[in-house]
């Protein structure tokens, strides 16, 4: 929320839309054999899908907040972009913010859009002889590319947002998380584990997705969570159009709602601090961490600490 919170500053004061670009299904084999890659480009097409739209058909440069998920809510493999896409922007013309009123969107022509955009990425990657496959020749790869054409590909728009109160609950929540919150494992027994998740096909009077406990063995359960472990130095968050880092944005044209900032003096942000010894006023030096390694029931509720470990830490001066 720190994150997010910092991030509203930089958007446009105008309305955003939340937007969800998914992949089929058919394609997680060999995006999980190219991570990097193909990950990469389904961030590039998704956002390039608007951006590229909003600057043909309004003439106008808008900006992407890019989240990649691989998760779904039973935890399988699910890649998607959940996106905040700017629904205005720059004026090509006269560089001054437009805000699109109409929320009308032609929504079979971005779903080709979006296919045609991740699939020459990929082509292009097969041609170069940089993706790793297991088709035959050129011709299986295309057999392959008609054989998921045949389904469409999911987009899914939401209505257009003021920023950036509503915004950055989007922001918040799709940024910066896990692919399991903690509070959702209900059991663990034994070798099982069981967590809650929504059932998106089994609805509620109220429409809403029911809630659901999975079980699983922890040999199941383990190489589904850390499936969705991004690679190495893989920014799962990216930003496009006038957010990316060639964005040039008036100052003007940013959202006026600012973050609340609260004074504080030097003594009181030493107290805050757990790194600053409010004894000796310096800065602590961590030496180790020490484990208790003891059954549960043999554990004290008070922190003990070798005597010779204290002795070692007055003789260094060390709070």
């Amino acid at each position: 929320m720190k994150w997010a919170e910092k991030i509203k500053g930089k958007m446009m004061n105008i309305k955003h839309r939340h937007i969800v670009c998914t992949l089929p299904h058919s394609l997680h084999p060999i995006i999980k054999a190219n991570r990097n890659l193909l990950l990469s480009a389904l961030m590039r097409a998704s956002a390039k899908t608007f951006t590229d739209y909003l600057e043909n058909k309004y003439n106008i440069k808008a900006g992407v907040i890019l989240v990649l998920h691989t998760f779904g809510e039973t935890k399988d493999y699910h890649a998607h972009t959940h996106m905040i896409v700017s629904w205005g922007g720059i004026c090509k013309k006269t560089g001054k913010l437009k805000e699109i009123k109409n929320e009308f969107v032609n929504y079979e022509f971005l779903q080709k859009k979006f296919r045609a955009k991740f699939e020459d990425e990929m082509i292009n990657l097969f041609d170069a002889n940089e993706l790793k496959h297991d088709f035959y020749d050129r011709q299986s790869f295309m057999s392959f590319i008609k054989e998921i054409n045949k389904k469409d590909w999911r987009l899914h728009l939401e209505p257009g947002m003021d920023v950036p109160e509503l915004v950055i609950r989007y922001i918040g929540r799709y940024s910066k998380r896990a692919c399991l919150s903690e509070y959702k494992i209900t059991n663990m027994d034994g070798e099982y584990i069981s967590f809650k998740h929504k059932d998106n096909k089994n609805l509620t009077e109220d429409k809403k997705p029911k809630e659901e406990i999975l079980t699983l063995h922890y040999r199941d359960f383990f190489p589904r969570l850390l499936q969705h472990v991004p690679p190495a130095y893989f920014r799962i968050v990216r930003y496009y159009g006038v957010y990316s880092n060639h964005g040039n944005i008036p100052e003007e044209y940013f959202s006026k709602s600012q973050e609340v900032v609260v004074e504080v003096t030097e003594q009181e942000l030493q107290k805050r601090n757990p790194l600053h010894c409010d004894y000796c006023h310096q800065d602590k030096v961590y030496i180790m961490t020490i484990f208790d390694t003891r059954p549960r029931k043999e554990r004290s509720n008070k922190f003990e600490i070798d005597l010779n470990m204290e002795e070692k830490i007055k003789r260094k001066g060390v709070a």
